[in-house]
């Protein structure tokens, strides 16, 4: 089985200051005027599908987990926040204050997204129901957590499905945006269907696994080519993919035919060579012929150098010969989008008669105006097991009919009968952990098992929208805070 070690084994624990600054000083405020017991509820959603895609598919819950779990203000954090100064040069926050935030414990009851699960606009992949406190403090943390992991994990998915069942692995740690972000990158990315990494913390944290054999350094490093062939093949006889084009690809490939010879001789098997620059589509049909030619039919042609879904379509509609994707920088720091933008909005308070009073935020850019309420996705499926729509609803209010109605198109969706399923499931109650994290291999093979279920779907015309009385609640409360 897979470790389940996640943030805590890379940093260390004790997460209270992993936020920015003015969700503390909210915090105080609720605090000084004696709101921060109030229960609230806050939803983490993203507006708008990245890569001009259909779909995101949900990562990072685990990682969240570890940091809700570890959701605690060391006494060196306490003591860096008494030092912060206000512009008239006292304590920006009381010394009770700050006690409080030390015993603070953690009490929200947290509903998501399962990991590998496909999602959409406007649909809360987090539910946060808690103390008012607490619900803003931990905004900041997982929306980095969950934005960077689920663009990362799309793109991998993307990337993947260029591949059409190629082994794709993720090279881009030299590339990927900090050390944690290599490490949440990797992880992101094999969620979304890569077969492996070659960034080997990853793959002790999380069991991912690794793949890697020498680079241009290595051969570079001797008098010639062969040579340096020679030299790795003694050194790694079962780990022999050699990189054929430091100096002239045709003959590096030539190189390591004569060592994979040789390692054949041995009782070894020269796995491959990588292409690493120049007309990659020409090189590996060349490269095919070569080694299909001299007995090496099962030796795999790896490329390199600058990869993502679009060149992947690209080489394929060529004619490439490439059995396996090594796609580093637009992988790891998920080019050609910078971020999800993820948000992360209030929709409900509770009043002192134990009523809830619901939330949103108003723009006057329809997308930004977010949904009030207690929301869940409802799912529904077709007479075949295939999804047909999601609906966004309100759990405290009782719905009229399974009907939804698209907020864009004003179309109507009747699922009266279907059969369905709630995607945000319980994580934390009061505080405690409720949900058991699949192994990262369950996960992978969800997330695949979830796109392949989506390849037969419409997706340009998937039903999505929200129901009947949630649209009504809306509707009357854009209408009340825009004359207010």
């Amino acid at each position: 089985m897979a470790p389940k070690s996640h943030l805590s084994t890379w940093h260390k624990a004790g997460f209270g200051l992993l936020t920015d600054l003015y969700q503390l000083t909210m915090a105080y405020g609720y605090w000084k005027n004696n709101l921060h017991d109030k229960e609230v509820v806050f939803h983490l959603f993203y507006r708008k599908n990245p890569f001009k895609g259909y779909y995101a598919i949900s990562a990072g819950l685990a990682l969240v987990i570890d940091y809700l779990e570890n959701l605690t203000f060391t006494v060196q954090d306490i003591q860096y926040l008494g030092g912060l100064k206000g512009s008239d040069g006292k304590a920006l926050f009381d010394e009770s204050f700050l006690n409080y935030l030390q015993r603070m414990e953690f009490q929200c009851d947290v509903d998501a997204i399962p990991e590998g699960q496909i999602v959409f606009p406007h649909q809360p992949m987090v539910r946060i129901k808690g103390p008012w406190l607490q619900a803003q403090l931990i905004e900041t943390a997982l929306l980095n957590i969950i934005n960077f992991s689920t663009l990362v994990a799309t793109k991998s998915a993307r990337i993947v499905q260029a591949a059409e069942g190629d082994h794709v692995f993720e090279f881009g740690m030299r590339r990927a945006q900090g050390l944690d972000g290599s490490i949440t990158a990797s992880r992101s990315a094999y969620i979304g269907g890569c077969h492996g990494t070659s960034n080997v913390m990853a793959g002790r944290l999380y069991g991912i696994p690794i793949k890697g054999t020498h680079a241009h350094s290595w051969v570079m490093g001797f008098e010639n080519e062969l040579e340096a062939f020679e030299s790795y093949a003694e050194a790694m006889p079962n780990n022999c993919i050699f990189l054929v084009d430091t100096y002239d690809t045709i003959q590096g490939v030539k190189n390591a035919i004569k060592l994979g010879t040789k390692l054949r001789s041995l009782g070894h098997e020269m796995i491959g060579i990588r292409l690493d620059s120049g007309d990659l589509a020409a090189l590996s049909k060349k490269t095919r012929t070569l080694l299909n030619g001299t007995g090496f039919k099962k030796a795999v042609i790896v490329a390199s150098n600058d990869l993502d879904e679009y060149r992947i379509k690209e080489l394929k509609a060529q004619g490439a010969q490439i059995d396996v994707w090594g796609i580093g920088t637009r992988l790891a720091t998920a080019y050609d989008q910078a971020a999800l933008g993820g948000v992360y909005k209030l929709s409900a308070i509770k009043n002192r008669r134990g009523q809830w009073k619901y939330k949103l935020k108003l723009s006057e850019d329809m997308l930004k105006v977010s949904n009030p309420g207690i929301l869940q996705v409802q799912r529904f499926y077709d007479e075949n097991g295939l999804p047909s729509g999601d609906m966004l609803m309100n759990m405290v209010e009782n719905m009229q009919k399974q009907v939804l109605i698209d907020q864009n198109t004003n179309k109507v969706f009747n699922f009266e009968g279907k059969d369905s399923q709630y995607l945000l499931k319980p994580i934390f109650s009061g505080g405690k952990l409720v949900y058991e994290s699949p192994a990262i291999n369950e996960i992978r093979a969800f997330s695949l098992a979830q796109q392949a279920l989506f390849s037969k779907v419409d997706i340009k015309n998937y039903a999505i929208g929200l129901e009947q009385r949630l649209l009504k609640t809306k509707t009357t409360l854009i209408k009340q805070n825009t004359v207010n």
